[in-house]
């Protein structure tokens, strides 16, 4: 188990090293977190009243929105004191798809700077967003969701329940998978 979480936390030290090597770490913040700029796939957007839409391809007509799903969470995710914002955002890339990711929000000094996203999957049908129930686990958010089960189709409705532990990374602005009740916690 010990192993596990070197590798967790080691791949969490490598993408912080990489996102602040390509972006610079900084991200310009905005007045509103509904306005902020998330980064979804490894393309930044920028939201406008919690709605962005880009071509799918230059010169195309098709469209990818990225928009604002709920499923709100204010707590401070960084430890500062301020109330923070972990919530949900939908893309439709022009298929049958919609993509739901995870997201948070910081709210600085300086505004407000948005997360990069995590997919929790398509077609899904999200259900709370919620704190942690473990004392251990300090500023973990649990995203929970309905999923189809192995094998079945796409048009399936959702069904299997869920859940996705994340802890922000707030100096890379990237989330960590946490694995709930892990045995290797220290008392």
């Amino acid at each position: 188990m010990k192993t596990s979480l070197l590798v967790v936390i080691v791949l969490v030290v490598l993408g912080a090293g990489y996102y602040l090597s390509t972006s610079g770490g900084a991200k310009p913040a905005a007045t509103e977190y509904k306005n902020a700029t998330y980064v979804i796939e490894g393309e930044p957007v920028t939201l406008i009243n919690g709605r962005a839409e880009t071509p799918a391809a230059p010169g195309s007509a098709s469209k990818v929105v990225t928009q604002y799903f709920g499923n709100e969470l204010k707590t401070d995710l960084n430890g500062d004191g301020r109330e923070d914002v972990a919530f949900i955002l939908t893309q439709d890339r022009g298929g049958s798809g919609t993509f739901y990711y995870a997201v948070a929000a910081l709210n600085t000094t300086k505004g407000w700077i948005g997360s990069d996203g995590y997919l929790l999957g398509d077609r899904v049908a999200p259900q709370a967003t919620t704190i942690s129930p473990n004392p251990k686990q300090k500023q973990v958010v649990v995203f929970n969701y309905a999923d189809r089960a192995p094998n079945e189709p796409m048009t399936a409705q959702p069904s299997v329940g869920k859940s996705a532990y994340l802890k922000l990374n707030p100096e890379a602005m990237q989330w960590g998978i946490v694995i709930p009740n892990f045995e290797g916690e220290s008392r």
